[in-house]
């Protein structure tokens, strides 16, 4: 018996050191959100779904906006819509001493939505989150998510490590997600039906929600207190606006009071869609994403030299 013990301990300890091992090479590969809860809690922040996941590049705002450095902590309209989990979320990975920052939380009428058979359930629409159940955002390797939220094998982080390939979704370690695909027009026209295909339909079980419209000036009023607050609309192809202006054709005027009653800058830069590439038509592509983020840091310096 004690023979057979000892080696089921061996084997588990010979399993947890593997798994150890195997968690060291975990990166911006790994998925698509793992980063999002790893490295140096940011005092400067960016905030919202995948658009501002893809759009606003950190490392263009931190040379713009000179001694800042960014986090992108922007995931995704299942993971991150305003709410109270993403709030916690946010408090958590945030550096606590943060006196300064500046903090952009990018809007559109996703993020604000919610099912409308949800819109008066008393559980919290946000629980199923990784959000909701992670208590550590800067473990590096972060064993907690990868044990709670990682479903494929270990031994794929080994094998899909970024130095030897960048995926096609690959989180850099400020939050950027890179996406690259094939932006030929043929392919693009493609993608852009389907992502209109699958908002049409979404659009039907779902409406914008006061709850999140009530989380997100949560999340205004928490930030305020840390720094200065932002508010950004990014753009996406002529269609999906058409789609977002028919979906709630007084989005934009909605924030817009909800800037003024909490004292906020809001910089609608949604006007000129065309001005910008697309992936699938609601995610811009990186080489516009640094010309859309460039943007962003000169409203923000014009903002605060009007304030001197």
């Amino acid at each position: 018996m004690k023979k057979f013990l000892f080696k089921i301990s061996f084997y588990i300890i010979g399993v947890i050191g593997v798994m150890l091992f195997l968690g060291t090479y975990a990166d911006g590969n790994t998925d698509d959100n793992y980063r999002h809860y790893t490295g140096p809690k940011p005092s400067d922040m960016i905030l919202g779904d995948s658009r501002g996941g893809q759009a606003v590049i950190p490392y263009v705002l931190d040379e713009k906006l000179k001694g800042r450095k960014f986090n992108n902590f922007a995931l995704n309209i299942g993971d991150s819509p305003y709410g109270q989990v993403y709030l916690e979320a946010v408090k958590r990975r945030m550096n606590p001493d943060t006196k300064n920052g500046i903090f952009i939380l990018t809007v559109d009428p996703w993020c604000l939505s919610l099912e409308k058979s949800l819109e008066n359930v008393k559980e919290d629409p946000d629980r199923y989150s990784p959000l909701a159940d992670m208590h550590f955002y800067d473990m590096s390797p972060n064993y907690e998510y990868l044990l709670k939220h990682f479903s494929g094998s270990w031994f794929n982080i080994y094998r899909d490590r970024e130095e030897l390939s960048k995926s096609v979704t690959f989180l850099h370690k400020n939050g950027w997600m890179e996406v690259n695909v094939n932006i030929h027009p043929d392919s693009i026209k493609v993608r852009e039906a389907r992502k209109i295909e699958g908002y049409t339909e979404m659009m039907k079980g779902q409406k914008i929600s006061q709850y999140r419209i009530n989380a997100f000036q949560d999340m205004i009023k928490y930030l305020k207190e840390k720094g200065t607050v932002y508010i950004v609309r990014i753009p996406a192809f002529k269609g999906m606006m058409e789609l977002e202006d028919k979906y709630a054709p007084d989005f934009n005027k909605r924030i817009e009071n909800i800037a003024k009653q909490n004292g906020v800058k809001f910089f609608n830069l949604s006007t000129k869609p065309e001005d910008y590439i697309y992936t699938d038509g609601n995610h811009m592509y990186k080489g516009s994403g640094k010309i859309f983020t460039a943007q962003i840091a000169d409203s923000i310096i014009a903002d605060k030299r009007g304030k001197k």
